[in-house]
């Protein structure tokens, strides 16, 4: 479940990153790793002005080495997969299930880098990526990786499909406390775009998050119900009761009326308290009083008696 949706929001449908993309987020990248080569061999030679050819040679293979090949593998690491270039353009490289990369992921990269980048210009990285059909480079292919978009423009809102209407209500009793936030993020994305992955991936991907859910929960799908379908039924269930708790603490029902009742009757106002007070009556007589009908007219048989309390269902 952890490499499905993890705290860096790794996304469950992988959408390969188009060549334009890609080579804009490398271009980023170079300028800022040549400059920063630049400005660190600049600053060795005035350091290091007194040392003879061989020592210096040594020196710029080895600032070359860190700078150049060793900090795009370390901020890929550091960062999953998103280096300057590719968080400017929302891309972001994962693993071929959709987790987030490694250090040995980053070091096949960048070792494939010198290659395909560096002393090719990108031509092989850019040959490579148009003849993949996921736009893979050669370090793509041997480390197991794919660079994916992460920004990708919202046509509409996603929500989460129904469950069947013979599975509405057939988990009422289920106990739903032991399910973690992440998990249910999970099944969420999934429910929300099952549609745009393939077969094959998103019935592994529901057989997983079905048993994930059955283990939290103690109740595993029924026989012949669908893992995708149990996932579905079950998060309805939750928002059902999400939705039960809301409005039942907005609008309160029978237990709130009766843990706060109304008055036996409304406050007087001003002009009948002042003729209770002249006449010398008690104010239950005065409410008597306002309770009964004016001469010549019927009871209205609609309105509720006036004794406080609401009529028996």
């Amino acid at each position: 479940m952890d490499e499905l949706v993890t705290g860096d929001a790794v996304v469950l449908g992988l959408r390969p990153a188009k060549l334009p993309s890609r080579a804009l987020a490398l271009a980023i990248d170079l300028v800022v790793a040549w400059a920063a080569y630049f400005l660190v061999s600049f600053g060795i030679v005035l350091a290091t002005g007194a040392l003879d050819d061989a020592a210096a040679m040594a020196l710029a293979i080895a600032t070359f080495l860190l700078v150049l090949v060793g900090l795009p593998i370390a901020v890929e690491t550091l960062s999953h997969g998103r280096s300057l270039g590719k968080l400017a353009c929302g891309l972001r490289v994962v693993r071929d299930d959709g987790g987030p990369i490694r250090f040995r992921h980053a070091l096949v990269r960048g070792a494939m880098a010198v290659v395909e980048v560096l002393l090719s210009f990108g031509v092989i990285a850019c040959i490579a990526s148009l003849v993949s059909a996921r736009g893979r480079r050669i370090g793509d292919v041997f480390a197991g990786t794919l660079v994916v978009r992460e920004r990708v423009p919202a046509v509409r809102l996603a929500t989460v499909p129904p469950p069947p209407p013979w599975l509405v209500g057939r988990f009422a009793e289920l106990d739903l406390s032991a399910v973690p936030d992440d998990l249910w993020l999970a099944i969420r994305q999934y429910l929300t775009r099952m549609e745009q992955l393939d077969a094959p991936v998103g019935r592994s991907m529901a057989e997983r998050l079905a048993g994930d859910l059955a283990a939290c929960t103690g109740t595993p799908a029924p026989q012949g119900v669908s893992p995708a379908a149990y996932l579905a039924a079950v998060v309805n269930e939750r928002q059902t009761r999400d939705a039960r708790r809301t409005f039942g603490a907005a609008a309160p029902g029978p237990a709130g009326a009766a843990a706060y009742p109304a008055p036996a009757f409304a406050p007087p106002t001003a002009g009948t308290a002042a003729r209770a007070a002249g006449a010398g009556t008690e104010p239950a007589a005065v409410r008597r009083h306002a309770a009964e009908p004016a001469p010549g007219r019927a009871p209205d048989a609609g309105s509720p008696p006036a004794t406080g309390f609401a009529p028996p269902a």
